[in-house]
C-alpha cells in the first residue's frame, strides 16, 4: 500500500468515526412542520425553541421523521409570523404545496452539542420538560413539568402527582332510529388536570437540572387557581 493509499484510508477512517459520534448523539427538536404556506413550497413550522436563528439563519437543518434517522436539509430563509407563534421557512428543493404535505409532521432537530450557551438563570425549554416540582418547605411532590408557556413571564405547565378523582355523571341515552335499541356513547379519557406556575425566581427559587427537579414556594390559592 503506498502513501497515498495510507492517507485515503486514513481519512476514511475518520470520516467514518465522525460519522459514528454523530448518530449516537441526542438529537433535539427545535421545531414541527405543521403545513404548506401558499403553493410554492414555503412550510410553517411550529417552533420548540426560543432562538429565531434556529430557523431563519440560511445553512444545513436536519429534518427527522418518526421512527427514523434524520436527514439534511438546506435551509433557504426564513420569517417569523407575529401574532400566529409560527416561522415560514423555504427549504432547498422544496418547490411545490405537494413536495411540504411530504414532509408535514417532520420534526427539526439538531444535536445537543449544537445548543447555544445561555446566561445563569436562563434554561432550554427543553431542560425544563420532565422535571418533577416540589414544594420547597413540605419536601412535597406537586408534579411533572408537562410544557412551557410563553407569556410576560413564562409558565410551567405542571401535571399534578395526586389527581382528583373522576366524577362519573350518568350518561344521556341515545337512541337509534332504526331499532329503538339504545346506542352507548363512546366513551373518553379524562385529560390530566394540570395547574399553571409563573416561572419566576420568587416563586420558583431552585432549578436543579442535575437533580431533575424544581422547587416551589407557591402563594396562597396558586395551586387551586387552574380547577
Amino acid at each position: 500500500m503506498n502513501k497515498l493509499e495510507n492517507l485515503i484510508e486514513s481519512q476514511l477512517d475518520n470520516l467514518d468515526s465522525k460519522l459514528r459520534e454523530k448518530a449516537t448523539e441526542q438529537w433535539l427538536e427545535v421545531g414541527t412542520i405543521v403545513a404548506p404556506q401558499g403553493l410554492q413550497g414555503e412550510i410553517r413550522v411550529y417552533p420548540q425553541s426560543d432562538f429565531p436563528e434556529r430557523f431563519q439563519k440560511p445553512g444545513q437543518r436536519w429534518l427527522k421523521r418518526s421512527g427514523q434517522e434524520p436527514f439534511a436539509v438546506n435551509l433557504i430563509r426564513g420569517r417569523y409570523v407575529p401574532g400566529k407563534d409560527l416561522y415560514i421557512i423555504t427549504l432547498e428543493g422544496v418547490t411545490s404545496c405537494e413536495a411540504v404535505d411530504a414532509l408535514r409532521g417532520c420534526k427539526l432537530v439538531v444535536l445537543q452539542s449544537d445548543r447555544p450557551q445561555l446566561p445563569p438563570d436562563q434554561y432550554h425549554v427543553l431542560d425544563l420538560i420532565g422535571l418533577g416540582v416540589y414544594h420547597q418547605k413540605t419536601g412535597v411532590a406537586i408534579g411533572t413539568v408537562v410544557d412551557i408557556i410563553p407569556a410576560g413571564n413564562d409558565l410551567l405547565e405542571v401535571e399534578l402527582a395526586e389527581q382528583p378523582p373522576i366524577v362519573v355523571t350518568p350518561e344521556k341515552v341515545i337512541p337509534n332510529r332504526k331499532s329503538k335499541i339504545p346506542k352507548p356513547k363512546r366513551q373518553t379519557t379524562p385529560r390530566p388536570v394540570t395547574i399553571l406556575i409563573p416561572f419566576v425566581y420568587e416563586i420558583v427559587p431552585v432549578v436543579d437540572l442535575a437533580q431533575q427537579r424544581l422547587e416551589i414556594n407557591p402563594p396562597e390559592g396558586l395551586l387551586e387557581i387552574n380547577f
